[in-house]
């Protein structure tokens, strides 16, 4: 993959300008992002619980999908209008309370109007995922 376009700190002030009702609140941190790969980390909040105690599902796809949108626009530049075309999740394991959540994403194929990637989700410290993401992403024509 080349070189990143988008630095961590262009990222985030681009995202937010562009995406507010997602990035602003501050519950989502890029920790890095080099134009092929990208580390998110979701600090823990009672309010990422399902009934049960374990992270709920919704946190863990919305996670994953600003991650790969973090690593597309990392490697293609600020290009507000890719989308999710597909996202497809393996649960593996329950997600820890009282843990971070992190994300490290991975473009697998760049191409010119569709991007594929995954997302591997981890609980705290463990190096075992608690689930595994693909994606695909739509580039508008620019």
């Amino acid at each position: 993959m080349s070189k990143a376009k988008m630095t961590v700190a262009e990222l985030e002030a681009f995202l937010h300008r562009e995406f507010p009702q997602a990035f602003a609140s501050g519950e989502i941190l890029i920790e890095s992002a080099d134009g092929a790969t990208s580390l998110l980390r979701q600090p823990y909040s009672e309010r990422m619980l399902r009934p049960g105690g374990t992270v709920s599902g919704p946190t863990l796809m919305a996670l994953a999908d600003f991650a790969m949108y973090v690593v597309l626009l990392s490697a293609i530049g600020p290009v507000g209008l890719a989308v999710t075309t597909s996202l497809n999740i393996n649960f593996l394991r329950k997600g820890q309370p009282g843990q971070d959540v992190l994300a490290a994403a991975k473009l697998m194929k760049l191409g010119k109007r569709l991007a594929v990637g995954e997302v591997s989700l981890l609980s705290g410290t463990s190096p075992d995922p608690i689930a595994h993401v693909t994606s695909t992403y739509s580039i508008p024509n620019i």
